[in-house]
């Protein structure tokens, strides 16, 4: 569940931006090549659907959030510990003077050329 409420958030940030992007700046925007006279399809503004479109995914970023807060996984410390590490089994390992010699092969060495 975490998972998908996190792929939502992201999609919802790309939609953000896009949507801020395309919003109409003090000089046009992009939304300014797409409008004849502040009509386009019957809308009677761009600008104003834009906007609640931006704020629309706002509110929906915030909401998500929250949801993504209350869906974390959470997990005991103590069983995390006792199934990631054995302390017992690290304890009763020790090195031991044999493990560092040297180990015998049962390999003949090669016959040397004359």
């Amino acid at each position: 569940m975490y998972t998908f409420i996190v792929i939502l958030i992201l999609l919802v940030c790309v939609a953000l931006a896009l949507a801020v992007l395309v919003q109409n700046s003090k000089g046009g925007g992009l939304a300014a090549n797409f409008s004849a006279p502040n009509q386009v399809l019957g809308v009677r503004k761009t600008t104003e659907t834009i906007e609640k479109i931006t704020w629309g995914l706002a509110i929906a970023l915030v909401v998500l959030s929250l949801a993504a807060t209350m869906a974390i996984p959470r997990h005991s410390v103590e069983g995390n510990l006792n199934t990631e590490v054995d302390v017992t089994a690290a304890k009763s390992v020790t090195p031991t003077p044999a493990a560092t010699a040297p180990v015998a092969t049962d390999v003949a060495p090669a016959p040397e050329a004359e």
